[in-house]
């Protein structure tokens, strides 16, 4: 059951990454599903972890399949005086220093400068992309200066602080998921794939298949019936009417820069669909 007395701080506590598909627009609606009758937050496509920072859970497991993300969170959660040191190294809005930092073969590099050279790439690439060649190496372009500065330490120490409680796992979402308990909040908000049309063509389709969207329709229906908590997020589709079907839905319009570039900026609609 719900532990009554775990606690919620509002303080707010911007993330410090960008990431393409961010529920930061959201964040208003999201942060309603938590209370603090839960006592634990889940969240098995971390990304950017805009809820995770919002909310502040004293427990939570944050996954991701992506292991550059998950050890770069490893990294600002135990030894971040070392990543702010590397940061402070790296000139901002400088092309060729972002191209040299692409260019580099991560595992010859310390945990601190790997996790360094991940959020300045992820700052300086464009849209927030994160892409890898065939070769598993980061290849987005540069964006130039309109995407803001590295957030300030300040930021970095916060977000460090609510990492703490947070269990810290690299896999597959049903690696996560597997760890749902009742009393849990689990928050899903998967990559697109959108089979009548590409809402955001930053990602490459073969991050999450059809197949994907089926697997999670099973695990939705897993979690209901253990009575665990959970909310997913999904643009409106036909792979969101599968999702959402028997559960409570609601749908949220959402603008967004769907291309990257200001003048194609558009409305969409994201559906959020949950067990609650």
């Amino acid at each position: 059951m719900p532990i009554a007395d775990a606690k919620v701080q509002t303080t707010e506590c911007p993330p410090f990454l960008r990431w393409a598909g961010s529920k930061r627009k959201l964040l208003p609606k999201l942060r309603t599903f938590w209370t603090n009758e839960y006592r634990r937050y889940v969240e098995p496509f971390a990304g950017s972890a805009c809820l995770f920072f919002a909310i502040n859970p004293a427990r939570a497991i944050l996954g991701d399949l992506n292991p550059e993300l998950i050890s770069m969170y490893v990294e600002v959660k135990y030894r971040l005086p070392a990543v702010l040191r590397e940061l402070a190294k790296m000139p901002p809005w400088n092309k060729a220093e972002y191209l040299r930092l692409r260019s580099l073969d991560t595992t010859s590099l310390n945990p601190e400068v790997r996790a360094a050279r991940f959020i300045y790439l992820n700052r300086f690439c464009f849209n927030g992309i994160y892409r890898t060649n065939l070769n598993g190496q980061f290849n987005v372009p540069y964006s130039g200066n309109g995407c803001g500065a590295v957030p300030q330490d300040d930021v970095f120490k916060m977000c460090a602080r609510r990492l703490r409680g947070a269990r810290l796992v690299n896999g597959h979402f049903e690696k996560v998921l597997s760890q749902a308990e009742r009393g849990d909040l689990v928050y899903m908000d998967p990559p697109y794939a959108v089979r009548a049309r590409r809402v955001f063509r930053e990602y490459d389709p073969s991050t999450f298949t059809h197949t994907d969207i089926a697997r999670l329709r099973s695990w939705m229906e897993r979690l209901n019936a253990a009575r665990i908590s959970f909310v997913v997020s999904y643009a409106e589709s036909d792979e969101a009417d599968l999702l959402k079907r028997g559960f409570a839905y609601e749908t949220v319009a959402v603008r967004r820069n769907v291309a990257g570039f200001a003048t194609h900026r558009s409305v969409t609609n994201e559906l959020l669909i949950s067990n609650i």
